[in-house]
C-alpha cells in the first residue's frame, strides 16, 4: 500500500510541476499541431522563471480579454510566441512583421486574410499566434498575453505515433539561452519588405 500511495503521489508531483499531457481541441494550430494530437508540455521552465522564446508554442491561461468573451479560467489555450516585450508586431499583406521585418515562418501553409497595425508589446507580455494564422483566436483579436499566464510551453508530441516527436521551434526542458533568437526556427530567414 506504501508504495501505491508513494507512486500516486510521485506522479501528482510531476504532472503539477514537472510535465503535463495536453490534447489538441481545435485546428489554430494546424499543420503544426492537429486536432486531436496528445502532448506533453514543460510546466518546469515557466517556473524556474525561464522566459518564453520567439518561437516557443505556448499553453496558456485565457487572458481577460477572452474571459469576458465568456472562457473559462481552468481552460488552457496553446500559440506560438511571435513577439516578446518591446517587439513591435504588424501583418502587412499577408506577412507577420517584426520590428519592421517580414519573417518567412516554416510553420504556415497560407498567407495571412487579414492586417494588423503595429502593435508593441508591452512589458511582461508576449504577441501569440496560433500557427494557422486565418483559424485562429490569438493576439491579433486579443491583444498581448501577460506572460504570467503562461502554464508552459509544448515540448513533445506523443500521439498519433506517426508523428511523435518535438515540436518545430521549440527546444527542450529548461531555459537555456535567454536571448530573443534562441529558437533557431523561430528566425530562420528574416526579409526585409521590399
Amino acid at each position: 500500500m506504501l508504495s501505491l500511495a508513494l507512486v500516486v503521489a510521485l506522479t501528482t508531483a510531476v504532472r503539477q510541476w514537472v510535465v503535463e499531457p495536453r490534447w489538441i481541441p481545435s485546428g489554430s494550430m494546424v499543420p503544426t499541431l492537429q486536432v486531436r494530437d496528445l502532448l506533453l508540455v514543460d510546466k518546469l521552465s515557466p517556473r524556474l522563471g525561464c522566459d518564453s522564446r520567439l518561437g516557443d508554442v505556448v499553453v496558456f491561461r485565457p487572458p481577460d480579454a477572452l474571459l469576458a468573451m465568456g472562457y473559462d479560467e481552468s481552460q488552457v489555450l496553446i500559440k506560438r510566441v511571435v513577439g516578446r516585450s518591446g517587439d513591435r508586431v504588424a501583418v502587412h499583406d499577408g506577412r507577420l512583421e517584426r520590428n519592421g521585418q517580414a519573417l518567412r515562418e516554416p510553420w504556415t501553409v497560407a498567407p495571412m486574410t487579414y492586417g494588423q497595425s503595429e502593435a508593441t508589446v508591452p512589458p511582461h507580455h508576449l504577441w501569440v499566434l496560433g500557427d494557422n494564422r486565418n483559424n485562429s483566436l490569438d493576439s491579433h483579436v486579443w491583444g498581448p498575453l501577460p506572460r504570467n499566464r503562461v502554464v508552459g510551453r509544448a515540448l513533445i508530441r506523443y500521439w498519433p505515433p506517426r508523428h511523435w516527436g518535438g515540436i518545430p521551434g521549440t527546444p527542450g526542458i529548461g531555459c537555456g539561452d535567454h536571448h530573443p533568437r534562441a529558437s533557431p526556427l523561430a528566425e530562420v530567414t528574416l526579409d526585409r519588405v521590399a
